[in-house]
């Protein structure tokens, strides 16, 4: 008896792609040893070891941890449509992102603003000890528009066209970029490197997170042209290369307004304003969960089909040594 024909590298990446996704939207991250906390463990314990109060060693840092991410990547690629799903679920995030959003939403309908403000904390750096319910509910649009894109469409992206090692690769430089990537006295040069290949790496996949977005807002009881028009008005005006579009989209898509004052310790910043609806109210934040959602499976659906074109796969297994 024949064995069946094994997939192409396109079939399986898209395949796997899809799998990995679906695996995300239904099995829970782990609570210890997620391998996204183990690769961070390595990179702090590297960090200790290396760091010097120069870019130069920032650089060197960088490369390193994302260079090992991505030889991991090289040898997991093997195991075909299983090691493409296992890598996506690993760095896929909006099942969580999902789940944080809805237990802040919850403590605010309890009227347990202590916990809901505590309860944000998983999800944006601000302070949020003196938050009104007004301003903890626009701090989750913010956090899931923003992540929409970091936990979503830039690793589907990063898949589809470099594969498992595109996944990880991307994954450790966005993990980077949180570890060591700010605005502070010990990482003003150190982080320079991991902050602008963090930049690098999604900037294509912000303005493509709008794109998703706005298909996805029609199917979320959102205004797709709305959503898509604010994002090419207002998405240039946040302060970050990329942050501004996923939510600009975001506000259009709700009919709401971003941006405004953040405080981030003896740090105050005063964000563009985004959209010109309304405030965001308590009341927005389940569409705003069903709006990432929806987005994550545009972008999947398009990363499998990307995939799947052929974008990525090297010239060997194009045209493979004849037996």
């Amino acid at each position: 008896m024949r064995r069946p024909a094994r997939p192409s590298p396109r079939t399986a990446l898209a395949r796997g792609l899809l799998a990995g996704a679906v695996l995300d939207a239904l099995v829970p991250d782990p609570r210890r040893g997620h391998p996204v906390a183990l690769f961070g463990a390595g990179a702090a314990a590297l960090e200790r070891g290396v760091y010097r109060d120069s870019r130069t060693a920032g650089a060197g840092y960088a490369v390193l941890c994302t260079g090992a991410a991505v030889a991991a990547g090289r040898v997991l690629r093997r195991a075909g449509v299983a090691g493409v799903a296992a890598a996506t679920w690993v760095v896929l995030g909006a099942r969580s992102l999902r789940a944080e959003g809805r237990a802040v939403h919850a403590h605010l309908l309890a009227g347990d603003l202590p916990a809901a403000r505590e309860q944000l904390t998983h999800l944006v750096g601000r302070d949020t000890a003196e938050l009104p319910a007004g301003e903890v509910a626009r701090a989750v649009v913010e956090s899931l528009a923003e992540n929409t894109c970091d936990a979503v469409v830039a690793p589907l992206f990063w898949g589809a066209v470099a594969g498992v090692p595109g996944l990880l690769g991307y994954r450790a430089a966005n993990t980077l970029d949180a570890m060591v990537g700010h605005r502070s006295p010990r990482y003003a040069r150190f982080g320079w490197a991991a902050a602008r290949l963090d930049d690098l790496a999604n900037w294509v996949p912000a303005r493509l997170s709008a794109v998703s977005v706005a298909l996805a807002a029609s199917l979320a009881g959102g205004c797709a042209r709305r959503s898509l028009a604010t994002a090419l008005r207002d998405g240039r005006r946040h302060p970050s290369p990329n942050g501004g579009w996923p939510e600009a989209a975001f506000a259009g898509a709700l009919g709401v307004r971003l941006g405004g004052r953040n405080s981030y310790g003896e740090r105050v910043e005063h964000r563009p304003v985004l959209g010109d609806g309304r405030p965001v109210e308590v009341a927005d934040l389940p569409q705003a969960v069903r709006l990432c959602a929806t987005a994550a499976a545009v972008s999947a659906l398009a990363a499998a089909v990307l995939a799947d074109r052929g974008v990525w796969w090297s010239r060997r297994e194009q045209n493979p040594p004849r037996s």
